[in-house]
């Protein structure tokens, strides 16, 4: 996954990259170091890029994309928030809805 360091990179991404899935983590997160190994492998299954992006460091982007934990998966559909998942994410409901925008881009 490609990480993201400033919240002007993460414009430029919204406008390059309309379809993409953001992986958000933050310092000393136990969840976030745990989920990170289940995500990142399916960005190989996957035709959109996947990034992630650490919010302690990039704060500009928790507020605003209204982040209250941590970590967020969020998937970005044609330049819009597709759906979000939050800290304990159901990895089964995550590629169902990652398998919908791979329908959905076909």
């Amino acid at each position: 996954m490609e990480k993201i360091t400033s919240f002007e990179q993460w414009q430029t991404l919204q406008q390059e990259q309309p379809t993409m899935v953001l992986y958000v983590k933050v310092n000393d997160c136990s969840v976030c170091e745990g989920l990170y190994p289940q995500v990142e492998p399916l960005q190989h299954d996957y035709p959109f890029p996947f990034y992630q992006v650490n919010a302690s460091e990039v704060p500009e982007m928790a507020g605003q994309l209204s982040l209250f934990t941590a970590p967020v998966v969020v998937l970005f559909l044609q330049g819009k928030e597709y759906t979000r998942f939050a800290r304990f994410i159901p990895m089964e409901e995550l590629k169902k809805r990652l398998d919908e925008i791979v329908q959905w881009e076909a």
